[in-house]
C-alpha cells in the first residue's frame, strides 16, 4: 500500500471521528465544549506530529510527498466521513452541508494533518541526527581507552591457555 493513502486514510478517519465526537460533546454540554475542543485539536496535532518523527526517525522513503499528499486526502475524505458521521450520530446534517465541509472544512483538516506532520519530521530528523552522535562519543571514548591500553607495558609473560579435558 503507498505510504501517501495509509497516511491520508487513517488522519481521514480520525479526523471524522474526531470531529463527530466533538459535535455530539458541544449538543449535549454547550456551556463545557471549549476545553474538550482544545483537547481534541491538542490530540489531533500530536498524533499527526507524532507519526511524522516516527516516519523520519525509522527512514520513511520520501516521507515529506507522502505527508503532503496524504494531508489533501484526509481533508478531503474526513469532509465526507464528518458530515456522514454528523448526520447519523449528532443531527439532521445533510447535503447541503457538504459543500462547506469540501472546502473550508476539507482545507483546515489538510493544514491540520499537514503542519503538525511537518514539525514531526523536523524533529525526527533531530532526533535521528542526535543519536548518531552518542554513539560516535562512545566509540571515540571506548577507542581512546583501547589506545590506553596499549601503552601501559604489559606485566607478567604470555599466558597459556589449558586445552579442557
Amino acid at each position: 500500500m503507498r505510504t501517501w493513502l495509509l497516511r491520508g486514510a487513517v488522519m481521514a478517519v480520525v479526523h471524522a471521528v474526531a470531529e463527530t465526537v466533538r459535535a455530539d460533546f458541544g449538543v449535549h454540554h454547550p456551556t463545557s465544549r471549549t476545553l474538550f475542543e482544545a483537547l481534541v485539536l491538542g490530540a489531533l496535532v500530536g498524533v499527526a506530529a507524532v507519526w511524522g518523527a516516527v516516519d523520519r526517525w525509522r527512514d520513511v522513503e520520501d516521507a515529506g510527498r507522502a505527508w503532503l499528499i496524504g494531508s489533501l486526502v484526509a481533508g478531503w475524505c474526513a469532509a465526507v466521513l464528518a458530515v456522514i458521521g454528523k448526520s447519523a450520530f449528532v443531527d439532521q446534517t445533510g447535503v447541503a452541508d457538504l459543500g462547506g465541509a469540501l472546502t473550508g472544512g476539507a482545507a483546515f483538516t489538510a493544514l491540520l494533518v499537514l503542519i503538525p506532520a511537518a514539525i514531526g519530521l523536523a524533529a525526527g530528523h533531530w532526533i535521528r541526527s542526535s543519536r548518531p552522535a552518542a554513539d560516535e562519543d562512545a566509540e571515540a571514548d571506548a577507542q581512546e581507552n583501547a589506545e590506553e591500553d596499549e601503552d601501559e607495558p604489559q606485566r607478567g609473560g604470555p599466558t597459556r591457555s589449558r586445552p579442557r579435558s
